[in-house]
């Protein structure tokens, strides 16, 4: 099984407006965290969600995580791959 990309060691936080989002899950887009249709002829697809409210958020970048697009801190833990530099 293809693994996706990291794309970074740890989350970006940003404030966000209300609104549609779509995080990139392959781990290639150049407007990280946010998906730019990189992953075309991947096996991977964005992760959409919706924000009623402005919410500071910590948007997960090694692509790991157990909630995306959320960060849970699975990057600092003593099991998680080490982060492997972009091919």
């Amino acid at each position: 099984m293809e693994k996706p990309r990291m794309a970074g060691k740890a989350p970006v936080v940003k404030v966000l407006e209300p609104g549609e989002y779509h995080w990139c899950a392959c781990g290639r887009s150049q407007r990280q965290p946010f998906c730019d249709g990189s992953h075309e002829g991947t096996p991977f697809t964005p992760k959409g969600f919706i924000l009623d409210e402005t919410r500071k958020v910590a948007l997960c970048l090694c692509k790991r995580t157990g909630n995306p697009p959320f960060c849970d801190g699975t990057h600092k833990k003593p099991h998680a791959e080490p982060f492997a530099e972009e091919e």
